[in-house]
């Protein structure tokens, strides 16, 4: 059944159902209640003892998740005003005053975390199963212990993240979103977003896609040099506070815990990628004849094999969404479209909006706020599909305290990359066009490469980039070291240029969220393994899954996973992901060249 009845246009979200406006009396009388929530809290710092009966310890657990919920609040009502206009003076000061707000009040409530990770294994066993839905976030707590500094250090790392790390992060943000690029098409020189511009690499004019790449690292390497000093000095930061404050082993090894996995499965899941190079380097080549090419250049990677530049209109898009999701599970649909019924989605292109994608869940019993701009492109739906994925990840684990609803980051992408295959399904069934099914198979290839080996790669380069900076590198041999990254990545089955050497500068993961990334190849080829289960098990599979989805962040993630009879420890599951891979490589090796 296709749902035809109602439109869906495009929009600017409403953020009221967090706080009516930037100056509202709500918005401050928020601030002051944290603030008195808080004082209460700090009255609890003497009933902290060995001994502390489950009673009191239960009270105090209420208290920090009233505090946790209003800090969120306020947090993501700063950070979705600013993402939906950076250059908005007002949201980039609230974003500033929330900061530091929510430092100060991490800081007057860091007692207590520091008193339970360093509470006697015994009296922790005592407390934490009467703590039910955060029993295993007092378990995760624990696990930081031997990384855990003085209660009057960790408040000094608390304060000067705020004029530090966070203010140079929301520079790099100012900076690159205020970017337009120019480029001429049709004789017509036009001035765009990087969203706007980004719809050119994906055309069928390969000039285009040339002039479109061109454009854009000319942009950020005019800015090269500053936007790698700032990089240097996360990079410094981040070392100093993970490695020779907290002891970390690697600078990964710090992201490693917070995800909560074992830096042997991380390591495991890294060698696979790196070893299996060949896999999209075979995928290029047969792309290159496709294209009458002797090789790819790297502007072509993303390039349609047939020109069917089909345009999806926004409405048509989201109808088309819903009954691929439909189809799966009814649950599942309406849960996408209570993002655009309740206004929460913004989908509009704008001057000085945020680029890219995003969910942004900020609180259990809110449905989450989805950021795209949306241009038409078959891409533009897979991103579509991609975003309401997580928002149906967030809603299906509502049921959750707020400190353990959001899922750990290995498993953040399962939802939505699983959203787009059921797209990607949907789409082939019902596309007559055969060059349009024909784009639709290499575009499914195109987007494995950039979500497993791409950010694989990243994250190796990340990983190389941290130790060069240890060592003294500059900007320059940082994206030398890139343009190595690349070659390696590519081998000779795609010609890269040297404008390539600023693409890490155009990245704002590394930035914000160092070795982030690995979490999309984890995501993607954990989907290719539970995507072939569906296909095979049928609806028997629904349950399995959607009890992943449920979970939320209320399990360790291996434990999540062997409960759905996966095992990540092995470099043959993440093989398996790659034989799939190499499964849709053949059948587009089949499909005789035109």
């Amino acid at each position: 059944m296709t749902t035809t009845d109602t439109r869906y246009p495009q929009t600017r979200w409403s953020l009221s159902d967090l706080f009516p406006a930037p100056n509202s009396s709500e918005l401050e009388n928020a601030f002051q209640t944290l603030d008195q929530l808080v004082a209460e809290f700090e009255t609890y710092r003497g009933s902290l003892r060995e001994d502390i009966s489950v009673e009191e310890f239960l009270k105090i657990l209420q208290q920090l998740e009233k505090i946790q919920n209003l800090g969120a609040r306020l947090y993501a009502y700063a950070g979705l005003l600013f993402s939906e206009d950076t250059q908005n003076q007002t949201a980039q000061t609230l974003t500033a005053r929330v900061e530091q707000f929510v430092a100060d009040l991490t800081n007057r409530t860091l007692f207590f975390n520091l008193w339970w990770k360093d509470l006697s294994d015994e009296a922790a066993a005592r407390l934490m199963p009467a703590a039910g839905d955060l029993e295993y976030w007092l378990e995760a707590l624990r696990h930081f212990k031997p990384h855990t500094l003085s209660e009057a250090e960790e408040k000094i790392i608390n304060i000067k993240n705020v004029t530090g790390v966070n203010a140079l992060q929301m520079l790099y943000s100012s900076i690159t979103n205020r970017y337009t690029f120019k480029i001429t098409v049709d004789g017509e020189e036009k001035e765009l977003t990087r969203g706007e511009l980004m719809v050119y690499v994906r055309g069928a004019d390969p000039d285009l896609r040339a002039a479109a790449y061109q454009e854009l690292y000319r942009v950020y390497g005019n800015d090269g040099t500053i936007l790698g000093q700032i990089y240097q000095a996360l990079v410094r930061d981040w070392r100093n506070e993970q490695i020779n404050l907290r002891k970390h082993r690697t600078p990964m090894s710090a992201r490693n815990l917070v995800n909560d996995l074992p830096d042997e499965v991380v390591d495991t899941l890294l060698d696979v990628c790196a070893s299996n190079v060949d896999v999209f380097q075979r995928y290029f080549r047969l792309k290159a004849r496709w294209l009458k090419m002797n090789r790819l250049r790297r502007y072509d990677i993303y390039a349609p094999v047939a020109k069917a530049d089909k345009h999806y209109p926004f409405d048509q898009a989201a109808v088309t969404v819903f009954d691929a999701f439909r189809e799966f599970d009814p649950q599942i649909a309406e849960l996408a479209r209570r993002v655009f019924e309740e206004k929460h989605l913004d989908s509009e292109v704008r001057k000085g909006k945020r680029s890219g994608a995003f969910c942004w869940g900020a609180v259990p019993e809110l449905t989450p706020w989805v950021l795209l701009n949306y241009q038409g492109r078959a891409d533009d739906m897979a991103t579509m599909a991609h975003e309401l994925g997580h928002a149906i990840h967030s809603m299906l684990a509502s049921h959750h305290s707020v400190l353990t609803w959001h899922s750990n980051l290995p498993l953040a992408e399962t939802a939505s990359t699983f959203g787009e295959m059921l797209l990607i399904d949907r789409l082939l069934k019902s596309e007559s066009d055969p060059a349009v099914r024909r784009d639709l198979l290499f575009r499914q290839i195109d987007d494995a490469y950039a979500t497993i080996q791409r950010q694989v790669f990243f994250a190796l380069f990340e990983r190389d980039a941290h130790e060069m900076v240890h060592q003294g590198a500059s900007v320059d041999e940082l994206a030398n070291a890139y343009m190595e990254n690349l070659r390696r990545q590519f081998g000779d089955a795609v010609d890269v240029s040297n404008e390539f050497r600023w693409e890490w500068v155009s990245i704002p993961h590394i930035f914000d969220v160092p070795f982030y990334v690995y979490a999309y190849a984890f995501g993607q080829l954990l989907v290719f393994s539970l995507y072939q289960q569906y296909k095979a098990e049928g609806d028997s599979f629904k349950p399995r899954y959607l009890k992943i989805l449920s979970t939320g962040g209320s399990k360790a993630p291996i434990k999540v996973l062997s409960e759905a009879g996966v095992d990540v420890s092995q470099p043959s599951f993440w093989q398996g992901g790659y034989d799939f891979i190499r499964q849709q490589i053949e059948a587009l090796e089949s499909i005789p060249i035109e």
